[in-house]
C-alpha cells in the first residue's frame, strides 16, 4: 500500500497518492458523493457502474466491511479515490478491511490524495473521464484516456442486470402481493422494503419482454434504478418493454426507472454538470409543499421541455430546480428521481413504497 499511484483526469490534471485494494489500472467517469457514511453501500450500488468514485468524507474504512450492508452481488465501481483509508476498523459486525474487500474483488483504490481539490475541480468543470494507475506515466495515462469510450456511449444496464430471474420472499409472513422488479441496476434494499410490506418479489433481467413479465401475473411492477445515459439508442429495448407495460399494471419508477417512464412517453433527458450523489439533497413535493431530504445517485435529469400531456411533475430539487418526480395524469404510474430506499442516506422517503402498495391494492 506504499506504492505510488495517481489519478489522471482528462483535463490534464494529475492527483498523486498511494495504492490500496488491487494494484491494477482502471478508467471511468470520475464522480463525487457527499454522503458522510455508507461507503460499502456506495461501492456495491450498480448505479456507479463504469465510474471512479470519490467520497467527499475524508476518512473511509473506519467501520470495516460486513455482510449486511451490501446492495448488489459485487463491487460495482471501477475505482475508489479517498483522502485517508483506515486499516484498523472498529465495529462489531466488521469482517474485513476495505483494502481487503477491494483487493479480493480486483478493484483498485488510491489514498492520500486531496479529494477536496478533485471535488472542486469536478464542480467547476463537470464530471470527466479519469484513470487510476501505478504502472504508467502521467503522459501515458492522458494519452490512454483519449482512446477510451465515453461514459455516455455505453449500455451499462446490460452489464449490471441479473442474468436470470430470481425470487426474494418474506420469511415470516404469507405475501399479499406479487411484485415484479425490472432489474436495470437494482439495490437490495428495495427488495428488503417490499418484503417488509408483505410482498413476494420476482426480479427479472432488463432484457425480459413485456409479455414474459405479464405472464408472471404481477400485481405491480417496479422499474429499478441503474447506471448510464437513458437516451442512448442502445437502451431502447428497455424503453420498448416499458411502453408495452403501460396501462397493464401499476408501475413505480425509481431514478433510472423514472427516466424509463419519461422516455416511454416521448421525453428526453440532459446530463447534469456533476450529478446528484449523496444523502442530503432537499426535494419539494409540489402537492403539499413539504421538503424531503433525499438520497440521490444520478447524472442525468428529465428535460421538462419534453414533458408530454400524459405526465405531470410532482417533485423538484431545491438546489437546482431539476425534476425529481413524475406521475401519470390518469393511469396508476408514478416515479421519483431520488432513491426512496436510501442505503446510504435518510429513510424519510420509504413512505413512497407504501404509496405504491396502496396503488397496487386499489388496482387489485
Amino acid at each position: 500500500m506504499s506504492k505510488k499511484a495517481f489519478l489522471a483526469l482528462e483535463d490534464g490534471s494529475v492527483h498523486h497518492g498511494f495504492t490500496f485494494g488491487a494494484e491494477v489500472d482502471t478508467f471511468g467517469e470520475v464522480v463525487f458523493c457527499t454522503a458522510m457514511t455508507g461507503y460499502q453501500e456506495m461501492l456495491t450500488d450498480p448505479s456507479y457502474a463504469g465510474q471512479i468514485l470519490v467520497p467527499t468524507y475524508p476518512l473511509i474504512g473506519n467501520y470495516g466491511i460486513n455482510e449486511q450492508d451490501i446492495e448488489s452481488a459485487k463491487i460495482q465501481v471501477r475505482g475508489f479515490v479517498v483522502r485517508e483509508v483506515c486499516l484498523e476498523p472498529s465495529h462489531y459486525l466488521s469482517q474485513k478491511t476495505i483494502h481487503q474487500h477491494l483487493a479480493e474483488s480486483g478493484i483498485p483504490g488510491i489514498h492520500g490524495v486531496d479529494t477536496r481539490a478533485i471535488t472542486r475541480r469536478l464542480r467547476s468543470s463537470g464530471v470527466m473521464m479519469g484513470m487510476i494507475t501505478s504502472s504508467k506515466s502521467p503522459q501515458q495515462a492522458l494519452e490512454e484516456l483519449k482512446k477510451v469510450p465515453s461514459y455516455g456511449s455505453i449500455d451499462f444496464v446490460k452489464q449490471v442486470t441479473t442474468p436470470t430471474s430470481y425470487q426474494w420472499q418474506p420469511e415470516d409472513s404469507a405475501p399479499l402481493y406479487n411484485i415484479v422488479v425490472l432489474d436495470c441496476g437494482l439495490k437490495y434494499n428495495i427488495l428488503r422494503i417490499l418484503n417488509r410490506l408483505e410482498c413476494s418479489v420476482t426480479v427479472v433481467p432488463c432484457t425480459m419482454s413485456a409479455g414474459e413479465i405479464l405472464s408472471l401475473e404481477p400485481d405491480g411492477i417496479l422499474l429499478s434504478p441503474g447506471p448510464g445515459d437513458p437516451d442512448i439508442p442502445k437502451v431502447n429495448y428497455v424503453i420498448d418493454t416499458v411502453k408495452q407495460l403501460v396501462g397493464k399494471k401499476p408501475i413505480i419508477g425509481i431514478c433510472f426507472g423514472q427516466q424509463l417512464i419519461h422516455r416511454a412517453f416521448g421525453g428526453c433527458h440532459f446530463k447534469l454538470k456533476f450529478g446528484h450523489r449523496g444523502g442530503n439533497h432537499p426535494v419539494r413535493e409540489l402537492a403539499t409543499g413539504r421538503i424531503h431530504i433525499t438520497a440521490q445517485n444520478h447524472g442525468y435529469a428529465v428535460d421538462p421541455d419534453t414533458l408530454g400531456e400524459d405526465l405531470e411533475i410532482t417533485h423538484i430539487n431545491m438546489n437546482d430546480n431539476t425534476v425529481e418526480g413524475l406521475k401519470h395524469r390518469e393511469l396508476p404510474i408514478f416515479a421519483i428521481q431520488y432513491h426512496s430506499e436510501a442505503s446510504p442516506g435518510p429513510w424519510d422517503n420509504t413512505y413512497l413504497f407504501d404509496k405504491f402498495i396502496e396503488m397496487v391494492k386499489e388496482a387489485k
